[in-house]
């Protein structure tokens, strides 16, 4: 007798599905981040069709004409103190929180799976070197290394030959910003990796890999690294909020992205506004900024809580 689909026991993949699907909340927090990153694809496309083109973008047209002008069908957020269109400059203010978000995860999460695997997997000097180096990195207050790694990448794209053939098809500021952030936010995945690898080392179908002559390596990521996936796409999820923060933060300071509209940098030049009555653009960029933010923070915490391998034996009981 065949067993059908609906017989075979649901992988933990599917349970997180289900356990999703019921959290109304965390579904509407999913369909805000998918918004989100169409606005991002979009605000990508135009920002290369202009730049391959050799073309003013109409997000960084000045008019004079038209500073100050209040909200309107054609100017939905008014404009700046240049006559650019504000929300025009949000939308590209999304496409550059994406790509400083998926950049920042893109460095870091690897060093991190890479350190924690090796050190969880060997242990003795290789887990005591990279215990060292997480330390040394986590005693350095964070804020200020993001500060040094920034300045000091901004630099090389500046004053270098190949920083300069680079900084032509991509912002210098966001390169720095994304190598600043990712090397300086590995340390808690690292070390949670780490952990999960010392528990899984010394179970059953690792000794069984190990008897049958597996390499180190693929027990490492063919094997155990499946069992700790869910850790790294919930990390993903709760550190991309983190970092649109951060950027947000370094631009607000005059050190992040410079060439590109930013929700920190349009922040920092509204503010001076305020008095004169004029918060559109930066009511614009704040609700923008709150909305992605809390949306990735309360999906991240109910996909937490919805890949927690419990959920398997609460599925079975509520069978």
């Amino acid at each position: 007798m065949t067993t059908t689909q609906s017989q075979q026991p649901a992988t933990l993949w599917q349970i997180a599905w289900r356990q999703l699907r019921r959290n109304r909340l965390a579904m509407i927090c999913l369909g805000i981040i998918v918004l989100y990153a169409g606005i991002a694809v979009y605000a990508e496309g135009t920002y290369w069709y202009y730049r391959l083109a050799q073309q003013t973008a109409p997000y960084r047209a000045v008019d004079f004409n038209n500073r100050f002008a209040d909200p309107s069908i054609s100017h939905p957020l008014g404009t700046d103190a240049l006559g650019r269109d504000v929300f025009r400059q949000v939308v590209q203010g999304t496409r550059v929180a994406f790509e400083v978000g998926i950049l920042t995860s893109l460095i870091a999460i690897p060093i991190a799976v890479l350190l924690g695997a090796f050190a969880g997997y060997f242990g003795r000097k290789t887990d005591d070197a990279v215990v060292y180096t997480y330390t040394v990195f986590d005693s350095i207050p964070g804020l200020l290394f993001i500060f040094a790694v920034n300045i000091v990448i901004r630099g090389l794209l500046t004053h270098t030959p190949s920083g300069q053939t680079l900084s032509r098809y991509f912002d210098p500021g966001v390169i720095a910003v994304a190598l600043g952030i990712g090397l300086t936010t590995w340390v808690g995945l690292c070390r949670l990796i780490r952990g999960e690898y010392i528990k899984h080392r010394d179970r059953q179908y690792v000794l069984a890999a190990q008897a049958l002559g597996t390499s180190p390596v693929a027990i490492m990521f063919r094997h155990i690294l499946p069992n700790v996936l869910h850790l790294v796409i919930i990390n993903f999820s709760l550190r991309f909020p983190g970092a649109i923060l951060t950027e947000v933060v370094l631009s607000y300071l005059g050190i992040g992205v410079a060439g590109e509209p930013s929700w920190g940098i349009m922040i920092s030049d509204a503010k001076i506004r305020l008095w004169q009555g004029r918060w559109y653009e930066l009511g614009g960029a704040t609700l923008a900024m709150f909305f992605i933010v809390l949306a990735f923070n309360l999906f991240g915490d109910a996909l937490r809580d919805a890949l927690d391998p419990k959920l398997r034996t609460a599925e079975a009981k509520t069978a």
